[in-house]
């Protein structure tokens, strides 16, 4: 079945309204996109930024009618704000296809340092010998194709490569999908914990860990609320640069004496910010690691 995409380009200030406008016609989706490529990366709290100019498009399977329905948007437009012009929207039919076939066979398994990889569940392994992790994408944040997620996973394999990791207790401090706590226990730690905010996040955590057969009671998940007072011998922390400086107090000192940490989420600009709040609390950093931008902070305890 072909599709009516409608596309405008909008202010900032006009967004709102044409979306809404849209999606009484009946739209099957709208999604936003920045015509610039000028990405927000961390917005203020309480704040939904849009960029200078947006890129508003509407997703129809209603083929009839086209025009009158153009017409109500521009009559409804001018209803609602009289004195500002509706801006122009264009129209196209997409042809039908595959999109979910399209979707899936742009993932491919990643490799992540020497012996790991991550592999979506509809791909045979490329080295069945390997340290396999089954992780589809769009799950929850965190599947290995962001430069912070990758970064953070060639960390923990070298650390298992080095012999640092192997019956180590590992904290995944605002663990998303789970990645890095259930890499860790495939590359050989005993025992994993995962914290989240987002409830939903330890639901798709305990999801992806028994789908690669991590028992339960190795990897235990729980608010941050409810993180034990023990500490941890691995501790990751993938989020942002803001929460990881307001954190540092707690993030850290769930390191143990001798243990590793391992920061990432942070763009280059943040980094020294990140890195001074972290030397602050006793802990010895190493040199940055850094991939498109984006960087990974490690160190380690040693009182």
């Amino acid at each position: 079945m072909p599709w009516l995409q409608l596309k405008a380009r909008v202010a900032p200030e006009q967004a709102e309204l044409l979306e809404e406008l849209l999606t009484a016609e009946g739209a099957s989706a709208i999604t936003l996109q920045d015509a610039q490529d000028d990405p927000v990366f961390e917005p203020d709290i309480g704040t939904t930024p849009l960029w200078q100019e947006t890129v508003l498009t509407g997703l129809y399977d209603d083929l009839n009618d086209i025009e009158a329905m153009l017409e109500r948007v521009r009559q409804a437009w001018a209803l609602a704000t009289p004195d500002d012009p509706c801006p122009e929207i264009d129209y196209e039919l997409l042809a039908d296809r595959d999109w979910e076939r399209e979707w899936m066979d742009g993932f491919s398994p990643l490799r992540m340092g020497k012996r790991l990889w991550i592999v979506p569940s509809w791909h045979e392994a490329p080295d069945p010998e390997a340290v396999n992790l089954l992780l589809d994408p769009g799950l929850a944040f965190g599947t290995g194709t962001h430069p912070t997620t990758a970064l953070c996973l060639e960390w923990l394999d070298d650390l298992a490569e080095r012999g640092k990791l192997k019956g180590t207790s590992v904290l995944d401090f605002g663990c998303g999908s789970g990645i890095l706590a259930i890499a860790a226990l495939k590359l050989g730690a005993a025992k994993g914990l995962g914290t989240d905010i987002d409830p939903q996040a330890l639901i798709a955590s305990r999801d992806n860990a028994r789908r690669n057969a991590i028992a339960d009671e190795d990897l235990t998940l729980c608010l941050p609320e409810q993180l034990p007072a023990s500490r941890q011998e691995v501790v990751l922390a993938n989020i942002l640069a803001g929460p990881l400086v307001e954190l540092a107090p707690t993030i850290a000192g769930q390191v143990a004496p001798g243990g590793h940490l391992a920061l990432s989420g942070i763009l280059a600009h943040q980094a020294e910010a990140v890195l001074e709040a972290y030397l602050a609390q006793g802990l010895q950093m190493d040199a940055p690691l850094e991939r498109d931008g984006w960087i990974c902070l490690s160190g380690y305890r040693i009182d």
